[in-house]
């Protein structure tokens, strides 16, 4: 994977434009989301609140799709937005990995794949903020934009959880399935950064 230096090209604050407006309602669904979860199953609500923390997720996983749509076909590209783009879903999926533990959806084994990708998240970040004061940029892969993509859906598959399970059987372990496959791609995408982000520390 290749390092590109930091691109000199000027990207306007544009902190209004329609793509930022939907990034922060992205992460506005966050505490949302953990609030209908917690309701549900720490304070004993009912299992309904699990498909109002799915809709307000799968809204909030559509505007990721549509705000980088919209900046780049209204030429509304940021430097906000290209900061808080990828926060606002590392945000709502760590978010809703950590209730999603809490509320022993995700338990035994599977709590693994979830530390996989936590881990992962922090890593690639971590990496990311070292190499930006090197002024070097690490390139989102296509692959891992499918890694984003399959964790969002496993997400949505365990949100929907005992409630799903009502309606059609497995659903929580179709959730969790998809969850491992997810943790799986986080693994190799996140070695990929790690590699390419070593070779060029040892290279300079």
């Amino acid at each position: 994977m290749p390092m590109n230096s930091v691109s000199s090209q000027p990207y306007r604050s544009r902190p209004l434009a329609l793509p930022n407006l939907l990034t922060y309602g992205r992460i506005v669904a966050v505490p949302a989301v953990v609030a209908c979860l917690y309701w549900q199953a720490l304070l004993g609500g009912g299992l309904w609140l699990r498909w109002v923390a799915l809709a307000i997720f799968i809204t909030a996983a559509l505007t990721d799709i549509l705000d980088g749509y919209l900046a780049r076909a209204w030429q509304q590209q940021s430097a906000l937005g290209r900061m808080l783009d990828p926060i606002a879903d590392k945000l709502l999926v760590s978010a809703c990995l950590l209730m999603l533990a809490a509320d022993g959806t995700i338990r035994g084994w599977s709590l693994w794949a979830a530390i996989i990708i936590l881990c992962r998240e922090i890593l690639v970040s971590g990496l990311r903020e070292f190499l930006a004061e090197l002024r070097v940029s690490v390139p989102v892969t296509r692959l891992a934009k499918w890694k984003t993509t399959g964790q969002m859906i496993a997400v949505g598959f365990l949100l929907a959880g005992r409630a799903g399970d009502l309606v059609v059987p497995y659903v929580t372990l179709i959730g969790l399935t998809l969850l491992w496959l997810s943790a799986l791609l986080t693994l190799y995408t996140g070695w990929d950064y790690l590699r390419a982000g070593l070779r060029y520390l040892i290279e300079e």
